[in-house]
């Protein structure tokens, strides 16, 4: 199969590149790299440095003609979604659009899009499942649920079929220890790094971690499926924010040096995801535990501490 990815010289992208030419495909990446690394294209797949938003991404779907696109490119920061919406707005959902306008005039028969637990907002109960009410508390959320609905609309009016993949906390190699990533990353930074980390609130507040060749597979998966769906991507478990600096404690045989600070106004204390309906219809479970997740990502970052 042919497959165009988006951002696929990114943190997850460039994961799921691998697993694409592992199993044969033929590989087209589309990457700005502001954000993507030019070391983690694959030098298998056929590099094209353009940004989603630009008319020359039209051209190059109707040029290439790639069966499928798997768009994992993105603003994907809340807090610059807030303090810039505009460039927020502009990325996720013109992006979207110049992506979908691209589809449609290149004859692409699948979509897959990285969307994102933001979209639920506050849980109104737990695990949350596909059915939980949307109502985003950011504009990266409002920007990522308004890019799953022109996903519809296009699917409906010209054809094709659709995966939105509503990704959990994804964590693990590639991703920047010292930018603007998750918690996990964060904690990298500082155990490597040997500073304190700060704790907002009492440390109860829990998230659903999953390491990132899981999420990888779980977009492979979906190519090979022509049932739009919608799916939450997870391990189906919770975990504090106490019980990762533990863990993270168990694995690096050091001890953390931990600061506690007020609860920030707006954050959600708990979430984690219900995987039944991914399990059943992508066939796709998670398969890496914490435990081995972290130990893979501390190992592969510790070079660049020493």
């Amino acid at each position: 199969m042919k497959v165009l990815v988006t951002g696929g010289a990114g943190f997850i992208g460039s994961h799921i590149v691998d697993q694409l030419l592992a199993r044969g495909d033929e590989v087209i990446i589309v990457d700005n790299l502001i954000t993507g690394k030019e070391e983690q294209v694959h030098s298998k797949g056929k590099f094209y440095r353009i940004n989603i938003t630009d008319e020359a991404l039209i051209d190059l779907v109707q040029e290439e003609k790639p069966e499928a696109i798997i768009h994992q490119a993105a603003q994907v920061h809340v807090p610059s979604s807030v303090e810039n919406p505009f460039f927020d707005a502009e990325t996720n959902v013109i992006g979207t659009i110049n992506l979908l306008e691209a589809a449609r005039r290149g004859g692409v028969r699948k979509i897959v899009y990285a969307s994102s637990a933001a979209v639920y907002g506050e849980p109104q109960y737990l695990p949350i499942n596909e059915m939980h009410p949307t109502e985003p508390l950011s504009p990266y959320g409002v920007s990522k649920l308004t890019a799953e609905q022109y996903i519809k609309m296009y699917a409906k009016e010209h054809g094709f079929s659709y995966s939105l993949l509503r990704y959990a906390n994804i964590y693990g190699v590639r991703q920047d220890p010292r930018g603007e990533g998750g918690v996990i990353s964060i904690l990298v930074d500082k155990v490597l790094g040997q500073q304190a980390f700060t704790v907002f609130g009492d440390g109860k507040q829990t998230r659903d971690y999953v390491y990132v060749t899981d999420a990888a597979k779980a977009n492979v998966l979906a190519l090979d499926t022509e049932q739009n769906g919608t799916y939450n991507i997870g391990t189906g478990k919770r975990t504090s924010l106490l019980d990762l600096i533990q863990t993270f404690e168990q694995v690096t045989e050091r001890k953390m040096e931990v600061e506690y600070g007020p609860e920030r106004p707006g954050d959600i204390v708990h979430s984690y995801y219900e995987i039944g309906k991914v399990s059943e219809e992508l066939k796709w479970t998670p398969t890496i535990t914490l435990v081995e997740g972290l130990k893979a990502t501390i190992k592969y970052y510790q070079k660049s501490y020493t």
